[in-house]
């Protein structure tokens, strides 16, 4: 039997990378899949999935001989949301797991930054997160039972160098995790957070990322790899594998983590136990 026989699972932010790789874990293991993105790009400075990635995941997940409902959604819309949450009610009966896991990263200082960013990425990261929430939550309280995992960051724990609008959201998902956590206990519904490093991702591997990291749009994935290596404690750990968050989504997704609610868990070679490290020293105000 799978670990996650008999169940069905909602997954936001699911076309590609983290969402994909959950959505066929879980499928391995025994659970139908509901899956949403928003398949266009818009102003975000990276190319985002599209309906042929969506469609993608969708025949993974059937390949593993089980049911699939993609649609696409946009988390900023509760309206988008309950309407894939309705169908895949409709096809399945009940939805026992949900993941908010759609994001986008977009970078600018704070003062810089225009008002179309922070909105983007806060209404994207944060608000798709209590949508994502909202949308389910009614069902699982009806049923007594859930799991809702969180999909933040390292960023929950720690600020970043010109990306603050990335970092408040997350630190926001944390916080809403947390009060979901405790707002939901009493209905037999787990809220977990799960906090990822980099992960080898389309989030992390295109040009404007890499811009961001290296310093250079043209450089090599081998580039972007290697200066990934200073983040991680663990031998050999550079960007981890989508399959690893997977993992531990599954678990919180499981019976093996019953009795955990309301947890943070860092999936990240050891990136937030490093010493931090000052890189721009002034010895004079700027």
């Amino acid at each position: 039997m799978g670990r996650l026989d008999g169940r069905v699972a909602f997954i936001t932010g699911g076309a590609r990378g983290q969402g994909r790789a959950i959505a066929l874990r879980f499928a391995g293991e025994g659970a139908d899949i509901i899956v949403c993105d928003v398949c266009e790009t818009g102003p975000v400075p990276y190319p985002l999935a599209t309906e042929a990635d969506l469609q993608e995941t969708a025949e993974g997940v059937r390949a593993a001989g089980r049911g699939c409902v993609a649609a696409v959604a946009d988390v900023r819309s509760q309206e988008s949301l309950d309407a894939v949450v309705a169908e895949g009610i409709d096809a399945f009966g009940q939805i026992d797991v949900a993941c908010a896991n759609a994001g986008i990263f977009w970078s600018a200082s704070l003062c810089e930054m225009t008002e179309a960013v922070w909105d983007t990425v806060i209404g994207v990261n944060l608000t798709g997160a209590w949508h994502t929430t909202k949308a389910v939550a009614p069902h699982m309280i009806a049923r007594r039972s859930g799991s809702l995992i969180y999909t933040v960051s390292t960023n929950g724990w720690h600020g970043g160098y010109s990306y603050s609008a990335y970092t408040a959201s997350k630190h926001g998902v944390a916080g809403l995790m947390k009060c979901a956590a405790l707002e939901l206990g009493r209905y037999n519904i787990r809220a977990n957070a799960l906090l990822p490093g980099a992960v080898h991702s389309p989030m992390m591997v295109n040009a404007y990322s890499k811009e961001f990291v290296t310093g250079s749009a043209e450089a090599s994935d081998e580039r972007l790899d290697r200066q990934v290596r200073h983040n991680t404690i663990l031998p050999g750990r550079r960007m981890l594998p989508p399959s690893a968050v997977a993992d531990a989504a599954l678990w919180l997704a499981s019976d093996e983590s019953q009795h955990v609610t309301g947890a943070e868990i860092t999936v990240d070679a050891g990136h937030t136990r490093l010493p931090h490290y000052n890189w721009d020293p002034l010895d004079e105000p700027a």
